[in-house]
Order: structure tokens, then C-alpha cells, then sequence
């Protein structure tokens, strides 16, 4: 098995997953910046995007649905019972439509970009659109340790995963999403797949 992509991308999501399975595989770590002009790796993945799994004869790409096939393929982390799938279908599809997008605009002014090219009020708008969405997990997170229970599951590794560099947020709000991404985030599997390169 191979995954393609750096841990400085959504290539972080499936290494995290490997390495809470404990799956043997080849890490090949392509930069965002490469992938789209890697002739190689068009020929595998023509959207020219990371992360891509080669497992056998079968590639695919796309962060969230590379880990509801690797979770759902070893059992491990994947939801017992059709509603509980159901929920997990539903976190992974609202971090992707409803969170993403706000995160990524309050990391790139938060975190990514140099000081000197910050922009004060376009973080205050991200901060503010990040409002709604986390105010959502919050109550989902009141009465439980992790989105579809008790237990760590592949749900909380994919909306952790998606806001992975938020712990600089305030989160004075948000007591339970504060809680819940320090539990996440200081698994043995996710801080082993974020030194990788």
C-alpha cells in the first residue's frame, strides 16, 4: 500500500488513519505544490491532488473517502450499526461542507501566511464564520467524549482532521470542541503521523 502526500496537507487525515490502524505501507510524500506537474503521479491520480492510495490495483483519492475505506476495511474505527454509520457519513460530509471551508480562511491569515501579509479583518470575518459550525459540534460534544459515543472512531478522526490547526483558536465558547480536539490531537498515532514529512 502506498499513500502519496505530504503531512503538511490533507495527506495528514489518511497518514493519521494509517498509523491508528497500524497499516504496513509506503509513505511517498509529494508536495501540493508538485502533484499537479508530477507526470508520474497524473498517470495514477489525474486530478492531480493529494492525498492518493494505491492499494493493489485500486487508486483513489479524496482525504475523507481514502479513510471510510481503509476504517471500513479493517472494522477497527469504523461505526457499528447503520445509524451509527449514518452519523459518520454526516460528520465527515459536514466537516467537508460546513467547516472546511471557514478554517481554511482563518488558517491561512491565522497560521499560514507570513505577519507582514495578514489581513486583520479577513480573519475576524473567518473567525466569525467559524462561529456557527463550531457552536454545532459543541453541542453534539456536551454529553459525549467523542461524536458517535464513548469511543474514538474514524467520525472524529476526519472533522479533527480537517481542523487540525485550530488548537490557536479561542475556543472560550466552545469548552467540549476544545476538549474533544485535545483528545484528539494528542493520540500516539496522529503526533507520529504529523512528524512525518
Amino acid at each position: 500500500m502506498q499513500i502519496y502526500g505530504t503531512s503538511r496537507s490533507r495527506s495528514l487525515r489518511v497518514l493519521w488513519l494509517a498509523q491508528e490502524l497500524g497499516l504496513a505501507f509506503e509513505h511517498i510524500p509529494l508536495d501540493w505544490q508538485q502533484c499537479g506537474q508530477d507526470a508520474a503521479y497524473l498517470a495514477l491520480n489525474p486530478a492531480g491532488t493529494i492525498p492518493a492510495l494505491v492499494d493493489g490495483d485500486f487508486v483513489l483519492a479524496e482525504s475523507l473517502a481514502i479513510n471510510a475505506y481503509l476504517a471500513r476495511r479493517d472494522g477497527r474505527l469504523w461505526p457499528q450499526g447503520e445509524q451509527d454509520e449514518a452519523c459518520f457519513w454526516q460528520w465527515t460530509l459536514w466537516a467537508s461542507s460546513s467547516l472546511e471551508a471557514p478554517y481554511l480562511q482563518w488558517a491561512s491569515q491565522a497560521l499560514w501566511l507570513p505577519e507582514a501579509k495578514r489581513d486583520a479583518g479577513q480573519l475576524a470575518q473567518a473567525c466569525q464564520a467559524l462561529q456557527r459550525p463550531l457552536a454545532r459540534l459543541n453541542v453534539a460534544l456536551q454529553d459525549r467524549d467523542y461524536l458517535l459515543g464513548s469511543a474514538f472512531s474514524v467520525a472524529d478522526l476526519n472533522v479533527a482532521g480537517v481542523i487540525n490547526g485550530l488548537r490557536r483558536f479561542d475556543f472560550t465558547h466552545y469548552p467540549a470542541v476544545a476538549d474533544w480536539l485535545q483528545r484528539c490531537l494528542t493520540r500516539p498515532a496522529y503526533l507520529a503521523a504529523a512528524r512525518l514529512p
